[in-house]
């Protein structure tokens, strides 16, 4: 049975500061997964093992008995290590496992507590938790596995059930809610990219800005049924996508007002040919504010500017200031 009761843990160190990160498998496929976040525990198998050995620190005996049961010497020795980590780690040892595609951490408490007549194919031993699994970082950030890199997460690939963590001072700077210095830097350099394409695209002449905005949306998917310039009374581009399906209509200005806009809306809307509405300023005359509505797009200054250095225009604008 597991105790339900928590003796008293040493405390947390007051900077994150581990003195060891190892990676737990918790169960085949995180069967234990389920139980250790809810109970709190950190579930180890080697039920082969008894627990008087590694209590004992008798692991010569325990290294004899992987290979009594069939384990080559090399696959014994490791079973030793990674028992020799449950065992002999101290509270300051950082454990992190995948599940339910976050990464999850804890500390736990030193003191391994035997689980006797537990079910077939259960763990035999646990660490007590302190303070509960945590899938965030310290700043609050959800841990997704999807916004870790992929070297830190070939971890989970792992057959065994403990091992040391490649890259462990991402996965620490992670947690701690620390930036990457060269994701700080490709940030800054970004937006003065995006700063100075603002700039660029108010000095550009009606035409350049014209085909600016329909090079940005042809990047993107959609494909021009008018030419650029020659538009209708209400429109300047009109384009489809033949991946959705989808029409839009697009009405490209230097300068505008919010009035301008909310014309050109509702003639995009007294048409209803089209599902999709975009208006491009370079230049507004006051804050432009798109009315609220489904597919509906404003692309005004930073804004406009971010959407051009994201399609890889910048080196076009470049072109045009010389």
């Amino acid at each position: 049975m597991i105790e339900t009761a928590a003796d008293p843990a040493p405390p947390r160190p007051p900077t994150f500061a581990p003195t060891a990160v190892r990676y737990v498998k918790l169960g085949r496929g995180g069967a234990w997964s389920p139980a250790a976040f809810a109970i709190g525990i950190l579930p180890v198998g080697f039920d082969e093992i008894d627990d008087s050995l590694c209590r004992g620190g008798d692991w010569a005996a325990v290294h004899a008995r992987f290979v009594a049961i069939g384990r080559t010497p090399a696959g014994a020795s490791q079973g030793m290590r990674e028992l020799q980590d449950v065992y002999t780690l101290d509270a300051n040892c950082l454990w992190v496992t995948m599940a339910d595609g976050h990464l999850y951490w804890a500390f736990a408490d030193p003191a391994v507590v035997p689980v006797e007549d537990g079910p077939p194919d259960s763990f035999s031993r646990y660490r007590r938790v302190i303070g509960g699994w945590l899938r965030t970082s310290l700043a609050g950030e959800p841990l997704t596995t999807r916004s870790l890199s992929s070297a830190l997460l070939r971890t989970a690939s792992y057959r065994m059930t403990i091992c040391k963590v490649a890259h462990e001072a991402y996965l620490l700077r992670r947690i701690r809610g620390e930036a990457d210095p060269l994701h700080t830097a490709a940030v800054a350099l970004q937006a003065q990219q995006e700063a100075l394409a603002v700039k660029m695209i108010a000095q550009l002449d009606w035409r350049d800005f014209e085909t600016l905005v329909d090079l940005v949306l042809t990047r993107s998917g959609w494909r021009r049924g008018s030419n650029v310039g020659d538009g209708e009374v209400d429109v300047d581009l009109l384009l489809d996508n033949p991946s959705t399906g989808e029409t839009a209509w697009v009405q490209v200005k230097s300068t505008a007002s919010q009035a301008t806009l909310e014309d050109y809306l509702a003639r995009f809307e007294r048409d209803g040919s089209a599902e999709r509405f975009y208006f491009v300023c370079h230049s507004p005359n006051g804050v432009l504010t798109m009315p609220p509505g489904r597919a509906r797009h404003l692309w005004v200054g930073t804004a406009l500017a971010a959407v051009v250095v994201r399609a890889g225009l910048f080196d076009w604008l470049i072109a045009r200031t010389r």
